[in-house]
């Protein structure tokens, strides 16, 4: 069966082995997610489970949402299933379903950055820093590409908003649990700031 699981990002720390060696963490808080909706081919064109945790205001949810819901959860999110019929609407999905040292994906939103030029989104070398080369230490270059097309490319790597996209880290360990606590901690880091909401699947 498929293993999926909503956390919440924390911060790293590190842990040790059974051989006594330190290793590097990231914690993750997981409260219990709830089956929340089963979509299933016939009816909805494709196969998932959505699945919804943590306290929110009526107020903060739309009505369609909350239609959906039946309660007002903060987080709610569907991942695709050959077999949703194994899972039933109200069904709850702790950290019981999680082995010590499984292999992992993770998926969350890395950091903002804002508009940042080429040099620091692209890994741009920049010119050089010699006698004579005046403001264009950190420039991005010639971008055209000649009288032929005499425009610049689509996808041209260029300065520009940077960060804030969706990251899967695959293959990272489950370095250990904490049931009592509701905390899992995966082996090494991942994309997201503290408090980002990240998806924990097993394929």
């Amino acid at each position: 069966m498929k293993k999926f699981i909503l956390g919440l990002k924390g911060p790293m720390t590190q842990i040790f082995n059974e051989q006594g060696e330190a290793v590097p963490v990231t914690v993750v808080s997981v409260e219990p997610n709830f089956v929340t909706a089963i979509r299933n081919l016939e009816k909805d064109g494709y196969d998932s489970v959505a699945i919804s945790f943590g306290e929110q205001k009526e107020s903060r949810i739309s009505k369609a949402l909350l239609g959906h819901l039946k309660k007002p959860f903060r987080y709610t999110r569907e991942f695709r299933l050959e077999k949703p019929a194994e899972f039933k609407v109200g069904d709850e999905i702790n950290l019981e379903i999680f082995e010590k040292g499984e292999k992992i994906e993770v998926s969350s939103i890395s950091k903002g950055k804002g508009f940042q030029g080429a040099v620091k989104r692209w890994n741009f070398a920049g010119g050089r820093r010699s006698h004579g080369n005046k403001h264009a230490e950190r420039e991005v270059g010639s971008i055209g590409a000649g009288t032929t097309p005499g425009r610049v490319w689509k996808g041209k790597k260029m300065p520009g908003r940077m960060g804030s996209d969706r990251i899967t880290f695959k293959n990272l360990k489950v370095a250990g649990l904490d049931a009592e606590n509701n905390r899992i901690f995966i082996k090494g880091s991942f994309a997201g700031k503290k408090g980002q909401l990240v998806e924990i699947k097993i394929k």
